[in-house]
This record gives structure tokens, sequence and C-alpha cells, in this order.
């Protein structure tokens, strides 16, 4: 299903084909993102993404978002900490002119200084409205708390000082350095061949600044103990974010985080969702999730709850963790959680932004696509010992670290909950 073809000048072209979809969803991927930033140009790649929207030599920003949506198409794009991705769905028969736009973007764009003035303010204004969303806040506190003074700790957007020290010149010089072939997939999923996406690419294949990719600083820890960050704002709402560092993405131990994560709280049947919402009616919302990146990871349990439940509710997150260190999950347990990220994956299948997604995030983050039927494998060969010895590695004390914001005033005591 998955064909991937590395070019001369060292550009990858990768293709899903699925004949039966009627559309297709195109991806530029970049394999730089925020952690690849020194922290005079924290946001720099977030900048760029944000300004390769509006206008290239031949189209105005306008016109590029006409030339996608006005054929039925959407157009959109992200930052992650390792990753920048420009990307379009559109009906299989449109492929050749959404490919247009999109190369257009990355290689025409203008960055006129007025409009580097421009949207250096609406991204101030993102930030902003970022800062007034605690469940957005306390994730952002929660990164820096994780991954102090290191890029994994810095805002993916920057910051407003940081936005008004970058200049054209700047962003000009970032993205001929670093947008370069070597870190750059073209990733096609849906009604299209690779022979075909092959032909497309070639026609702008020498237009492409040729390189390497760049190395992203490493991360390190120094803890020892617990670390809360609080921020004390007037809202209804506790919100919560408890981070615990992981493994990387290249760790064994990846597949059995993930079934992990599935028990705890991923999903309305898991542990934390019954035991808090459901049982004694503490939460709205609580969920975990893992994060992944190329040398470390993390494990973040988020709640959104009344400051007076705040001290029951870290109680009983913390039982269900040294439930996980004590006992090894049923078998019924396992096969429950296995069976849904097996689901998971085939519903993913499914859909061509997903079969992006999926080939764009495994060829920057490991070098090739895993066969599906790999990954089931890997994760089929999991047992319930081995979810125990993933959480007694890493449910310790000194990987800890607890983020809030809310009207509390102050932290006290709450260290003390957080023991394993």
């Amino acid at each position: 299903m998955y064909r991937v073809t590395t070019l001369r000048n060292g550009l990858t072209v990768a293709t899903a084909e699925m004949p039966h979809m009627t559309s297709v969803s195109l991806g530029i991927w970049i394999g730089v993102g925020s952690r690849y930033e020194s922290p005079a140009i924290n946001g720099i790649c977030h900048f760029i993404e944000h300004l390769l929207f509006k206008g290239t030599k031949k189209r105005s920003a306008r016109e590029i978002s006409e030339a996608v949506e006005g054929i039925g198409g959407s157009l959109n794009a992200f930052t992650s900490e390792e990753t920048t991705c420009f990307h379009a769905r559109a009906g299989y028969d449109r492929l050749s002119e959404v490919f247009d736009v999109l190369a257009d973007m990355l290689l025409e764009s203008r960055f006129a200084p007025p409009d580097v003035v421009k949207e250096r303010n609406v991204i101030k204004e993102e930030i902003a409205m970022y800062w007034d969303e605690p469940q957005h806040l306390v994730h952002e506190l929660l990164n820096q708390t994780l991954w102090p003074n290191q890029p994994l700790g810095r805002p993916i957007t920057g910051t407003p000082a940081t936005l008004d020290a970058i200049s054209r010149g700047h962003l000009l010089s970032y993205l001929r350095r670093n947008y370069v072939t070597g870190s750059t997939a073209i990733v096609a999923a849906g009604r299209v061949t690779h022979r075909s996406m092959l032909r497309l690419v070639n026609r702008y294949g020498r237009r492409f600044e040729t390189g390497g990719r760049p190395a992203f600083e490493s991360s390190f820890a120094e803890q020892t103990k617990p670390r809360i960050r609080l921020f004390t704002k007037k809202t209804e709402q506790t919100q919560i974010a408890l981070g615990i560092r992981a493994c990387s993405r290249h760790d064994e131990r990846r597949y059995a985080l993930r079934l992990l994560n599935v028990i705890l709280g991923e999903k309305m049947s898991s542990r934390l969702f019954q035991v808090i919402r459901e049982d004694r009616g503490l939460a709205y919302s609580i969920y975990s999730s893992p994060g992944f990146f190329g040398d470390t990871g993390d494990l973040v349990i988020s709640a959104g709850l009344d400051g007076d439940n705040l001290v029951k509710t870290i109680r009983l997150v913390m039982r269900e963790l040294r439930r996980f260190i004590d006992v090894a999950p049923s078998a019924m347990d396992l096969r429950r959680a296995r069976d849904y990220v097996l689901g998971q994956i085939d519903l993913g299948r499914e859909s061509t932004e997903s079969q992006m997604n999926w080939i764009g995030e495994q060829l920057l983050g490991y070098g090739r696509i895993f066969s599906i039927d790999e990954i089931k494998r890997r994760l089929r060969g999991v047992l319930p010992g081995d979810i125990r010895a993933v959480a007694q590695g890493i449910f310790r004390p000194e990987r800890l670290n607890l983020a809030l914001v809310t009207p509390i005033e102050s932290p006290r005591g709450l260290e003390s909950l957080l023991r394993i």
C-alpha cells in the first residue's frame, strides 16, 4: 500500500494508493519544528508557517485559499515540536492544482515586509487567545515544567518578545537553511498512483533547496523530586495537567505505554474516567495521552474540576498510577485495550488524511514506514507484565510534574500528594 522514493536531490516522495477513494490528501512535511530553534528565535517555524499563506510571486493570500477552496478542497498547516506540515485535501482529479499551490507556497512565498509586520501581530493575538484559555495555558506551563531551559519547554508560537526580535532576514535565512530536500517529504494518500506523484514532483524538484536535515538539541533531566507549577487566575474551574517523563518513539516500551494509556485514561471506559467522573462526579473532563519525541517522551493526565475537588482527584489519580505498579492489568483489560488500538488503526486506514499523516509522521520520525501488520504484531506481543514494567520505570517521584491554572493562590500541601 505504501511506496517511498528518494530522489537524487534528497527529496522523499511517498504515497498510499487508495483507488476506491474519490479524494486525495497531500502534505509537504518538513522535519523541523520548535525544538530546532534557539532561544533568540523561538517561534520562527510557526512564524514561517503563517507567512507561507500570505502570498507568493504569482498568488495573493486570497488567491492561495481560493485556488484550493474554490475547487471544493481544504487547506491548512501545523507546526509541532519536531515537524511542520502544509496540507490540503481535494478531489483526486485536482491533485496537480493542489500540489501547485502547496509547492508555490513553500518555494515562492514573498515574505513581504508589510506581511511580516502584520502576521507578527496576528500571532501575538493567537498567543493572547491561548493564554485566555486555561485548558491550553496549563499545558504550556506543564511543558515549561517538564523541560525547563530547553527547546521542548518553549512555546511553539514563541513569545511576544521573541517575535519582535525575528526579522524578515531571520525568516528567509532559516527557511533557506532548514526547509531543504533532506528535511522534506511529499506525501499523498488517496486515489493517486506513485508514478503520477513522482512525475508531478519532478516538475518542481530542481527548485527545492538541497541540504540535509538539521539536528535538534537533546533533552535533559535534572529532576530529583516532583515539581509543581501553579498559575493563579480567576477561573470557574481548576485545570490540572500531570506530566510524567516517559520514553522516546524509538524505545520498544512505547507499545506497552500505548496500551497502558488506553487502560488509564484515553477513553470513556478507561480507569480515570470511570473512577473520577462516573463513580464520584469530581470532574467533567479527565483523560490521558502519551507524547513521543526523538529522544524522550511524556504521559500527560489532564482534568478540569472544581477547586474543592482538587485534593480528592489528585489522590485518586495517584492511586490509579500505583495500581499499575503493584499489579499487572488483567488479561481482559489488556485484550480490550489492544482491540481498541487495533480498531483505531483500522478505522484510520479508511481516511486519506489519516493515511497521509501516518506516512508523514513515520517518515520524519523513523526514516521508514512501519507496515500496519508490523505495528499490530508489536501490539499483540505486549504482555501484562510489560505494562507493569513500564509503569514501574516511569511512575517515579523524580519524573512527576504538575501544572495548575487555578484561583488557588498557593501550592502548599500539593507536593505531599505526589507520592508513588
